[in-house]
């Protein structure tokens, strides 16, 4: 059981090196080595974990959703139907603060023409898009998908904010 901790804590601690890496330089100038050198460990045991940098993206890309889809399921769970929308908003932004380099991630990964990272991009897109229409439905906002995509090209220019250092991009009121 410790063993198996252990295993999972480093491959963990591999996938944030990576998340690091890939969102500072970019997938393609990263090197495993590169990643290797950010954990403080040997280029080969990368290897002992994903068999290639595409399969170690992937994995990053994974989390990286997973985590939204977790925070949004949770906010969706506890949070009134008239106070969601502005809540799902707060739990976006506190990934920006908390994950910024995983946001990069997937920003940058939206350009990569590799099929299985576009698989990997589009499969998060449409979970959290799901997500967010179906919570608007069930909380019966009025124009729930119109709605959901206007909180979804929100968070797209939050990104590019957050990005950019450009707070003056987001003007947001509290209706």
């Amino acid at each position: 059981m410790e063993k198996e901790s252990k295993k999972t804590n480093r491959k963990n601690e591999i996938l944030s090196a990576a998340i690091e890496v890939f969102a500072e330089i970019g997938y393609y100038r990263a090197t495993t080595a590169k990643v290797a050198e950010r954990a403080s460990i040997s280029q080969p045991y990368i290897f002992k974990f994903f068999s290639s940098k595409e399969e170690l993206l992937l994995n990053a890309l994974q989390l990286s959703w997973e985590r939204i889809i977790k925070s949004f399921r949770k906010t969706v769970e506890i949070t009134s139907a008239d106070k969601l929308e502005w809540e799902l908003i707060e739990a976006y932004e506190e990934i920006l603060r908390s994950y910024k380099s995983e946001i990069l991630l997937q920003m940058q990964s939206q350009t990569i023409p590799d099929d299985s990272i576009r698989t990997e991009m589009q499969r998060g897109f449409r979970e959290v898009n799901s997500l967010v229409v179906d919570a608007f439905k069930e909380a019966n906002i009025e124009n729930s998908e119109e709605r959901a995509f206007l909180f979804l090209a929100r968070g797209m220019l939050c990104n590019v904010s957050m990005a950019l250092d450009m707070p003056e991009l987001l003007h947001k009121k509290r209706g």
